[in-house]
């Protein structure tokens, strides 16, 4: 049921969702509506919020009007125009969002901080028992790169993630697939587990940036990441990342980092203190909403 109310966005759910929003928006009175993924709501119900005179926020991390065309987005695209604030996380949706004529606020995809820390100070090389690590689900050309990769190139490879059984045969899925989804202090944990972090940008839905690469950066893991402009603006490469732009360039990498966990220790450190600097978490890019709203940052629109 819950697959069926994503992709159609009606009916009596719509109703009943609406109704209980508004009903808690007359009980709490909130000064802001903070909607994450707003793919449920109606014209009808955003505009009576803001009668209320709340502002409304709409933070989505994937891509309405990317080339993927996912069909969940039937409401938003009728709503998207009301709110008072869109938070924006890659390039081309400002040059979108400009020209629609609506105010915007670019931010990044963050990590949080009661998740994703470092392994104790206890934690050594030898707690690391996957070699090569991927975690996350087998979007675009990933499985068959993460096959090509071990099978090619023979690098030892450990996958965690939804949906690899519809990629792979049970036989393949044994031999490289060692968990399914992992959430909070599991996935964290699988981070530190890994001597080798490879991250990947979605490219159907425009992204500059992984976010799984924020927050292995967090979890001071060494992150192997596809070179885009967003890493490399985010981390300094050979320094606080490397990144690759081929099969041959990532196998290469992994070989050669593998054998040094005291560049792989060095480069995770210094991921961290990028991270942690630079303002990466949920907290910092919050309060930039939230200045956005008061005025105390530079407005966009």
């Amino acid at each position: 049921m819950a697959a069926l109310a994503y992709r159609f966005v009606g009916g009596p759910f719509i109703t009943r969702i609406n109704r209980d929003l508004l009903r808690t928006i007359r009980e709490s009175k909130p000064e802001i509506v903070f909607f994450d993924k707003p793919i449920h709501f109606t014209p009808e119900t955003i505009r009576a919020i803001k009668k209320t005179g709340a502002l409304t926020v709409s933070y989505v991390q994937d891509n309405p009007f990317g080339p993927r065309h996912d069909p969940c987005w039937r409401q938003f695209l009728r709503i998207y125009r009301l709110f008072d604030l869109h938070c924006l996380f890659r390039n081309s949706d400002i040059t979108r969002y400009t020209g629609f004529g609506i105010p915007w606020i670019k931010i990044m995809l963050s990590f949080e901080p009661s998740i994703h820390f470092p392994a104790p100070a206890s934690w050594s090389d030898d707690d690391r028992s996957r070699q090569v690590s991927y975690v996350g689900s087998p979007l675009e050309d990933r499985p068959q790169f993460l096959r090509r990769l071990a099978e090619e190139q023979h690098i030892s490879l450990q996958i965690a993630g939804p949906r690899w059984q519809k990629f792979f045969s049970p036989e393949i899925l044994a031999r490289y697939v060692t968990d399914g989804y992992l959430s909070d202090s599991e996935y964290r944990r699988a981070i530190w587990k890994s001597k080798v972090n490879l991250a990947f940008v979605t490219h159907q839905n425009e992204e500059d940036i992984g976010h799984k690469s924020v927050e292995i950066a967090a979890c001071a893991g060494f992150l192997l990441a596809v070179r885009s402009e967003g890493h490399s603006a985010c981390f300094e490469e050979d320094k606080e990342a490397v990144f690759f732009s081929s099969l041959e360039e990532c196998a290469d990498k992994a070989r050669f980092y593998l054998n040094r966990p005291d560049l792989r220790e060095a480069v995770g450190r210094r991921a961290r203190q990028r991270a942690v600097a630079s303002g990466y978490d949920n907290d910092t890019q919050l309060a930039r909403i939230l200045n956005r709203l008061d005025g105390k940052e530079e407005s966009a629109s």
